[in-house]
């Protein structure tokens, strides 16, 4: 059975722990990326660190929308321009960082990445 991949755009490396660990116990394949490659490999999703400096967030959202890619943006709960900004930049969702500690399975349920339970 072929896992779906998660790409994690994450240079915090308590997060990207973090989130690896939540997304494989979900039964995901997770891929942690703390600068941008040259070559992002295909995946259904990526979780992108909206307050990251790593990375080139124009460049690296476009880059994944034009793979197909669901992408979902993430920053703390009082950064509502940061949120805003992510919205603007074309991601699927943006959620909260305390959505993606607790409520993972949530989060993959609005990006249809996992079936809603019964």
């Amino acid at each position: 059975m072929n896992r779906k991949r998660i790409l994690l755009f994450e240079d915090n490396l308590l997060w990207s722990s973090r989130l690896k660990k939540g997304a494989q116990s979900l039964g995901f394949e997770a891929v942690v990326f703390t600068m941008l490659p040259h070559d992002i490999p295909l995946a259904e999703a990526a979780i992108v660190n909206l307050s990251s400096k790593a990375f080139d967030l124009p460049k690296l959202i476009d880059r994944l929308k034009l793979a197909n890619t669901i992408v979902v943006g993430h920053a703390g709960h009082k950064e509502k321009a940061l949120s805003e900004h992510g919205r603007d930049l074309g991601c699927d969702l943006v959620v909260s960082n305390s959505a993606l500690t607790f409520k993972l399975a949530d989060v993959f349920h609005q990006v249809n990445l996992l079936d809603s339970p019964s």
